[in-house]
């Protein structure tokens, strides 16, 4: 059946931070520039918000530079941050309030707030579309779309109503063809059509491997009396590892509005013990008294899970290809020291807006790379704070948390981020799984069902729905890996490194094994996209609504 298409003059495909940062500026521009030129931006949740996690401490920076006037425009940021302590965890009882001068600077928060990211989206999607921007929730872009010259010209939407077999239902509605000059990729991190134009157009030919973590973040209310709006606290060490070649991360509780606290861990996913369960270190996480004693007495109101992109600048890929840019998370703008990430996406989203609207006033019709957008990213504050950043990173997965701290403080003091060289850090986070036999299993507790929990009991909570008859989105490209090949030697991880309980291995009455994929489960964290040792997952968007529908995350 053929589709119908539409025809802008930009497309933004998603409704985070950056995508919504770079349809704002570019109808800003429009309008400054009394230019009649049109933008749609395509988000696959349910609504604006719904598929947005992050922990999050936003840093104003570039929502200043889009709205200069945002306190008085009502944006939800009522929650400065007031406390900003960071804890050194030794073991499970054990733990160590940092002293501030021990902190690099990027790791301070004045002027920051801690607030629900999701409801900041919504607010700039409010402020989209009264700049007249076309926003469409719920559908999933699922093709790019390329031009007789092999250009971006734009997405196609994906079909609904179709079975698990592939068969159109009665309910089938085609997708629709969204044309465009110029096409902004911004699905956040690991993008499920970001990695195929990065593939296509070979972007990160000249890039590090990107670097990923799995990132879990819960929603509590807690008791008014323990209660300290803009508290912030973020931990190191344990349950994860303090040396090289042990699994590393870090944790935070923020205290938001309304006597709630969000509390979550990040687990890097360049962790080499294949029997390691990210989602039972967060939960064994919660009982260090450091954390425990703010979520006693409390109640668990959300949970969900989301990869973060933590490469830095020697992971950007090429930001530009024939006909469409890379914003946000799609290409890896989040500042690994900061842990922060909301501001540069916006940011990025802003400088590829604005090159997209000169190349328009001065006539250009699409089709060739915008030039001007990475010069752009190399002059500005931007590109600096991913600069004096970039060695961080690497010297964590090269020397572990205790020999790589010291020198961060020389880099960030001493330097301040502008050491003579660049590290490199070039193994892909898949490839550092060891053999199982060869790796000890962590004991991990059965949960409680007060401060602990299990990940069926947790999916419930975080409102994912998928309409179940329709094709599987989690695709493998060999069926018989899972079992012949990643049981034996790895046991197989995805039944362990999947936060919801979307990987299981089912014994038959035979005696036979099968790996099965409860894709209903999926909270699209794209982990097992990540981290399949043999790169055997591909991730691709289901039915558009489809997944978690977050609240205030």
């Amino acid at each position: 059946m053929e589709r119908e298409s539409m025809e802008f003059d930009l497309v933004v495909v998603g409704g985070g931070p950056a995508g919504l940062a770079t349809a704002i500026r570019f109808a800003q521009l429009a309008l400054e520039n009394e230019q009649e030129i049109t933008v749609c931006l395509v988000e696959k949740g349910s609504e604006i918000g719904a598929h947005i996690l992050s922990g999050a401490v936003v840093e104003p920076r570039a929502l200043n530079e889009l709205f200069p006037d945002w306190q008085e425009m009502g944006a939800p940021l009522n929650n400065p941050v007031t406390d900003d302590d960071i804890y050194y965890l030794i073991d499970d009882h054990q733990g160590m309030k940092l002293p501030s001068w021990l902190i690099p600077g990027a790791l301070h928060n004045p002027g920051n707030h801690a607030v629900s990211l999701a409801n900041l989206c919504r607010w700039l999607a409010e402020q989209a579309e009264e700049l007249g921007v076309n926003i469409f929730p719920g559908f999933a872009a699922t093709e790019v779309l390329y031009d007789e010259n092999g250009a971006v010209k734009g997405i196609a939407t994906g079909d609904m109503g179709v079975d698990s077999n592939g068969e159109h239902k009665g309910t089938f509605e085609p997708g629709y063809e969204l044309h465009a000059k110029y096409t902004v990729f911004a699905e956040g991190c690991r993008g499920h059509l970001g990695k195929q134009v990065m593939e296509k157009f070979n972007l990160n030919a000249d890039s590090n491997a990107q670097h990923y973590g799995i990132g879990f973040k819960e929603v509590w209310d807690i008791d008014p009396e323990k209660h300290v709006p803009g508290k912030v606290m973020h931990t190191v060490g344990w349950p994860l590892g303090h040396f090289p070649g042990q699994t590393l991360g870090g944790s935070y509780l923020y205290h938001l509005e309304n006597n709630q606290v969000a509390v979550g861990l990040i687990v890097d996913l360049g962790y080499s013990n294949p029997h390691i369960s990210p989602f039972e270190e967060f939960q064994r996480f919660k009982q260090h008294k450091v954390i425990r004693q703010f979520l006693e007495g409390g109640k668990r109101v959300a949970y969900g899970a989301r990869a973060v992109v933590k490469g830095g600048l020697q992971s950007l890929p090429k930001l530009i290809m024939p006909g469409g840019l890379m914003v946000g998370d799609d290409a890896g703008f989040l500042n690994n020291l900061k842990q922060k990430g909301t501001h540069t996406a916006m940011k990025s989203g802003m400088l590829a807006a604005e090159s997209i609207v000169a190349a328009l006033m001065e006539g250009k019709t699409g089709g060739d790379e915008l030039e001007s957008y990475p010069v752009a990213f190399e002059n500005s504050w931007l590109h600096e704070e991913l600069y004096t950043a970039r060695n961080a990173m690497p010297l964590m997965h090269k020397l572990g948390l205790f020999l790589s701290s010291p020198l961060t403080l020389i880099d960030q003091y001493i330097f301040r981020g502008r050491l003579p060289f660049t590290l490199q850090d070039d193994n892909p986070d898949h490839a550092n799984l060891k053999l199982a036999s060869k790796c000890a299993k962590p004991d991990y507790p059965k949960p409680d069902g007060v401060l602990t929990f299990d990940r069926l009991s947790s999916v419930f909570i975080s409102n994912t729905s998928h309409e179940e008859d329709q094709p599987c989105h989690l695709q493998l490209k060999d069926p018989n890996i899972p079992i012949h090949s990643n049981l034996p030697l790895y046991d197989e991880p995805a039944q362990r490194y999947c936060p919801a309980g979307v990987y299981e291995i089912v014994e038959e009455e035979d005696g036979n094994k099968r790996f099965q994929i409860n894709a209903q489960n999926c909270v699209h964290c794209k982990t097992c996209d990540i981290k399949d040792p043999a790169q055997n997952i591909t991730w691709v968007v289901p039915e558009g609504t489809g997944g978690p529908n977050y609240g205030n995350m």
